[in-house]
């Protein structure tokens, strides 16, 4: 089983045709009296073919225009794509694809790569990497979010999802020794069935020979915690397959104390904004306390981001959070820092 989002993104080619679904019958004469063929499709839809990239843009604006409803979906092909790969989006989908084109591009391109951020025991001694999506080093450059975003809004943010993903695990499998932790973030909102969702993230942990105990999948700091039983299906899915899970920005306000509690990763990453200054701030120490405490109570092993000054370092080891990770012991990069190697 595989759902159309995950699909090879086809770029959409000078001549071909526009297809729409669930239209309202209006739409058809407001098409027919702008002076465009309009074919049925079938009887579930019309489809209206254009013959250059003029003409889709006029296309695009005309429908822009129309009366549509939330459900009416179109689907853009060209002349050499078969019916079942055809990625059926809703308008607002197809627009920001078409007014995004290079983001799209990067990400149909694949036109990325995976940096590392060390995490440190108490110890500083790296015991693992956080991989990060980043442009290619001499590739177009982007903001990580603002590709993100674009995938989100254009429809394509499952198939951006799975191929970072497929990423950081082929950049750990040439850099890193069995043994070293491999976090690697994931969007709940991508996996719609997780036995079918991930079943190639645990395929390409196979295929590079790789310890599935090495890996720890956790929610990426972007994504908002809506459903939660759907968040712990994915969790029981990782660990039947052995590998561990991990909330992040913990305290941020979307990853509550209670759901940490309910869901009961195997790693608690307290935020950032929680650990910055907060040797200082007695409002955060309290929090923080709260989160070792609670998260002692499942055996969650606690780890502090962004950590920049020696002294939130050393509040935390003094506090129970036994790993951490932030400026104060490397930043994101391509490979390992030389002293990974020296240990």
């Amino acid at each position: 089983m595989q759902c159309s989002d995950c699909f090879p993104i086809t770029p959409i080619e000078d001549m071909g045709t526009v297809k729409i679904r669930r239209a309202p019958p209006v739409l058809a004469s407001v098409i027919q009296a702008a002076g465009y063929t309009l074919n049925d499709l079938n009887n579930t839809g019309y489809e209206i073919p254009y013959a250059s990239r003029e003409q889709f843009m006029a296309v695009m604006k005309l429908l822009e225009k129309s009366p549509v409803t939330e459900r009416t979906a179109v689907c853009v092909t060209g002349t050499g794509v078969s019916g079942f790969f055809e990625r059926w989006v809703s308008l607002e989908q197809l627009k920001a694809r078409v007014f995004n084109q290079t983001m799209v591009d990067i990400i149909s391109n694949q036109e990325f790569c995976s940096y590392m951020q060390p995490i440190v025991d108490s110890a500083e001694q790296i015991i693992g990497f956080e991989f990060l999506l980043r442009p290619l080093p001499h590739g177009l450059e982007f903001q990580p979010h603002t590709l993100f975003e674009v995938a989100r809004r254009s429809g394509f943010h499952t198939y951006l999802d799975r191929a970072a993903r497929r990423s950081a695990i082929e950049s750990s499998a040439r850099h890193l020794p069995d043994g070293i932790k491999r976090f690697v973030n994931f969007l709940p909102s991508s996996i719609y069935n997780p036995k079918y969702c991930l079943t190639h993230t645990f395929q390409t942990i196979e295929e590079q020979g790789l310890r599935p105990e090495d890996f720890v999948f956790e929610v990426v700091e972007t994504e908002k915690i809506r459903d939660i039983d759907h968040l712990a299906r994915i969790f029981s899915e990782y660990r039947e397959h052995g590998v561990h899970v991990a909330m992040d920005d913990v305290g941020s306000g979307y990853a509550t104390l209670e759901v940490m509690s309910r869901l009961q990763p195997d790693y608690v990453k307290i935020d950032r904004g929680m650990i910055s200054m907060c040797d200082q701030a007695s409002h955060k120490q309290a929090l923080i306390r709260e989160v070792v405490e609670k998260a002692g109570r499942f055996g969650g092993k606690v780890l502090a981001e962004g950590i920049e000054r020696r002294e939130e370092f050393e509040f935390c080891l003094d506090n129970g959070i036994e790993l951490a990770q932030g400026y104060l012991f490397g930043r994101p990069e391509l490979e390992p820092p030389a002293r990974f190697f020296e240990s």
